[in-house]
């Protein structure tokens, strides 16, 4: 009985019949696009179409852009479905001088590597050779060169270690115009202080300082040469206060 009730009332409203029509097609339209959604998907992971076609690098400097390609493991034989972005930015930072790398993926098939390096702080010279120090105290000596460097001071008779890091350290600390002033750094120890070292300035000044308190003293340099005679030229002495002693002369200012 309560069967026939509800076909009866189904026969007596036509348009609850409509409604549920409509719903089954609109379930029916989902399905079907769900369903050649995940053919297109799977056609396309599985065709050379999902195959990197395209990497840029951006923000290098140092490496090339296929040092950094070859470094990341991505050819264009690489399905674009397989690379996991943590993996891919772990290989490219084994490279000495990459501080940071970061990848995107662009679809349908290009890749985008975003890198920071580790800036070159001085050179330490070795032999006839210059070999990089970078901010975190690494000499790279896989990246050595003959040339004699322009940019950076060139450091004399360091070792890697403590004073070398410390050393790295304080050149980090002074602005860019001072730190580009020098020329030469050479670590020359004393009985009473193992972290002198002594520096040659650009402009033909010799300064005498100990590493405790360099970056502290040496930022004041450019006021210190404003006092001095430019064509008198001789040793600016850091260590304990601050004087000037010309060269060929015993007197100190």
């Amino acid at each position: 009985m309560e069967n026939d009730k509800i076909v009866a009332l189904e026969d007596r409203i036509p348009k609850l019949k409509e409604q549920r029509r409509r719903k089954a097609n609109k379930r029916l339209v989902l399905l079907l696009i769900l369903f050649f959604t995940m053919i297109v998907v799977i056609a396309y992971s599985q065709s050379p179409l999902s195959h990197v076609k395209h990497i840029s690098v951006d923000g290098n400097e140092v490496y090339s852009d296929n040092e950094i390609i070859k470094a990341s493991g991505i050819t264009t034989n690489t399905n674009i479905w397989k690379i996991k972005k943590s993996n891919t930015s772990s290989n490219i930072k084994q490279l000495s001088e990459i501080n940071q790398a970061n990848v995107k993926i662009k679809w349908p098939n290009t890749v985008q590597i975003q890198v920071e390096e580790h800036k070159r702080i001085a050179y330490l010279k070795q032999g006839k050779n210059y070999l990089p120090i970078m901010e975190n105290g690494k000499v790279l000596k896989d990246r050595k060169t003959d040339i004699i460097p322009v940019n950076s001071p060139i450091l004399f008779e360091f070792k890697e270690g403590k004073v070398l890091n410390l050393m790295v350290k304080e050149l980090e600390k002074l602005p860019s115009e001072i730190k580009n002033s020098i020329s030469e750094i050479h670590y020359s120890p004393k009985k009473t202080d193992q972290y002198h070292i002594s520096l040659f300035m650009n402009d033909g000044f010799e300064v005498s300082a100990t590493l405790r308190s360099f970056s502290e003293k040496m930022v004041h340099y450019p006021s210190i040469i404003s006092q001095l005679d430019p064509n008198k030229k001789g040793l600016i002495d850091l260590e304990v206060g601050s004087f000037f002693k010309a060269y060929g002369s015993g007197a100190e200012e």
